[in-house]
């Protein structure tokens, strides 16, 4: 069960460390679609016997689509603003990609709340770390400043 957040509470929660999220596959079929959306071919990613012949061992994931998945990981931070209806992406201050993610491995999202910032009543800007854990790794997959904006009612 999520846990609210009041809106008359929301400021106290920075710093709030959120719970893992579930661990989540990486399938070649994913990364097949994610080369197609977005034209990125390469064949470390869509190619199993040629990256297989690479320091990677086989085809990995896009530093891209690790990045995109905090969409589907923020759904699971077990955080909720009481009276929410909408969140939009604004942007990163800092993204970099550690460590590759091995098709067919598994990663999860480690996220805190650094800052959060009402700019207007019932809009608050949330500065979150996001770091994406490889399940077995020894360094992340990702770690990056995520900036949204949650609307309330």
């Amino acid at each position: 069960m999520p846990k609210s957040i009041k809106k008359s509470e929301i400021k106290n929660y920075s710093g709030y460390v959120c719970e893992p999220t579930e661990w989540f596959e990486v399938t070649q079929e994913q990364v097949n679609i994610f080369a197609d959306c977005t034209l990125d071919r390469q064949f470390i990613h869509v190619n199993p016997e040629a990256a297989a012949n690479t320091p990677f061992g086989g085809t990995v994931a896009h530093g891209f689509l690790t990045l995109s998945m905090l969409s589907h990981f923020s759904e699971s931070f077990n955080l909720v603003v009481e009276g929410i209806y909408m969140g939009v992406n604004k942007g990163f201050d800092k993204v970099r990609f550690v460590a590759p993610v091995r098709v067919g491995g598994r990663i999860r999202c480690h996220s805190t709340i650094l800052e959060i910032t009402e700019k207007r009543p019932g809009q608050y800007d949330f500065k979150v770390e996001a770091t994406i854990e490889i399940e077995g790794g020894e360094k992340p997959a990702m770690v990056a400043e995520w900036l949204t904006c949650q609307m309330t009612n």
